[in-house]
């Protein structure tokens, strides 16, 4: 189950990537679609198929994009959770073996495209969840317990 939080600036990029699909890259496929019909016999036409194919693609995320905007709330981080970790907040965090970690906590629906990025239902991000800095999380994976400590938390407001 999909958390329906997004921050302000993850919900303008689905607005925008819905307005794109919708009222450019949709009228222009449909146009395609058009031309290779009137072309005759669309039974061994690649155009045809292949533009329609693409039409499909875009209506079926057309759809999903509408529905998924409609279950989302967009949360802004405020004052009062500097130095606790939030929804929104960006951490640098630190193991025994010396790696460090910069993310922002996010919602599921941002984190394709980004490797600075977490979703807040993963594993990491529910265990920093309410810590502070200079607490120690531990994180349950596949491959056993990592233990992580949190060295920096902000929040871009």
């Amino acid at each position: 189950m999909k958390t329906n939080l997004i921050t302000p600036e993850g919900m303008k990029k689905l607005e925008a990537e819905l307005d794109h699909l919708w009222r450019e890259y949709r009228p222009e496929i449909t146009q395609k679609v058009a031309w290779a019909a009137s072309l005759g016999d669309r039974s061994e036409n690649a155009d045809y198929k292949e533009n329609k194919r693409v039409l499909r693609q875009i209506d079926k995320r057309v759809r999903f994009l509408r529905k998924r905007i409609e279950e989302l709330t967009i949360v802004t981080p405020s004052p009062q959770q500097q130095g606790k970790v939030f929804f929104g907040a960006i951490v640098n965090i630190e193991n025994d073996a010396g790696e460090i970690l910069n993310f922002k906590i996010v919602g599921p629906d941002e984190i394709y495209g980004r490797k600075d990025y977490i979703s807040i239902d993963s594993p990491m991000a529910r265990a920093l969840l309410k810590k502070s800095v200079d607490d120690e999380a531990i994180v349950h994976t596949p491959s056993g317990e990592k233990t992580w400590y949190i060295n920096k938390i902000d929040y871009d407001l």
